[in-house]
């Protein structure tokens, strides 16, 4: 299993997913940067099979059509709920509990509403979290833009991403934390969002 981190656009972050076995790959929320990602998949001589949208944002999201047309073969996925704000009608629609594979690699989906209605998380190879806009490195996503939902945020993050193992990579949509990544355990310990008592408290955090 390889996750390869992408810094795409300003401040965003795309993945790629790959299994060296069967040299298949996934692009994770492909938002910028078509080239550098596709680049990247032509240099490894991977075969992409999977476009993967955490959620609907355009930052998240503008390159999925442009990378349809040019590897129609490449399935997209996308929850139900924020599939139906795309340009393009997703090819696997998921939600709690799905599971895809891509080789030998295990991909677990959790629906973490709260960005927006429709948000999902990965879990790689029970190894790795790739949390889109719902967790972020000593934060979590905003809930005041349309969608958004500070009670499922709050519901998302304590009672889904809480009850993950430690020992999870957090993977996050942005470059807004001190590092790139982060153990979980190490999240649950000093991300402020996760240290919220109650929904009061989580509401109150600036």
């Amino acid at each position: 299993m390889v996750i390869k981190q992408i810094k795409v656009g300003y401040d965003n972050f795309s993945y790629i997913l790959y299994c060296k076995q069967q040299a298949t790959a996934a692009i994770v929320d492909p938002g910028f940067d078509v080239k550098k990602l596709l680049g990247f998949i032509s240099s490894n001589n991977l075969t992409l099979e999977y476009l993967i949208l955490t959620h609907y944002h355009h930052d998240h999201s503008s390159e999925c059509k442009t990378i349809k047309g040019l590897i129609p073969p490449a399935k997209i996925i996308a929850s139900e709920k924020d599939g139906k704000h795309l340009d393009v009608k997703p090819d696997i629609v998921v939600s709690d509990g799905s599971q895809v594979k891509l080789g030998t690699m295990t991909l677990d989906f959790l629906l973490t509403p709260g960005h927006t209605a429709g948000g999902i998380c990965i879990v790689v190879n029970h190894e790795a979290l790739l949390t889109g806009d719902t967790l972020f490195i000593g934060d979590c996503g905003r809930t005041d833009l349309p969608g958004g939902n500070v009670k499922q945020m709050f519901h998302s993050l304590h009672e889904k991403i809480m009850n993950l193992p430690d020992n999870l990579i957090v993977y996050p949509g942005h470059d807004y934390g001190a590092t790139p990544y982060d153990m979980l355990g190490h999240q649950k310990q000093t991300n402020k969002t996760m240290l919220a008592k109650n929904l009061h408290d989580f509401s109150m955090i600036p």
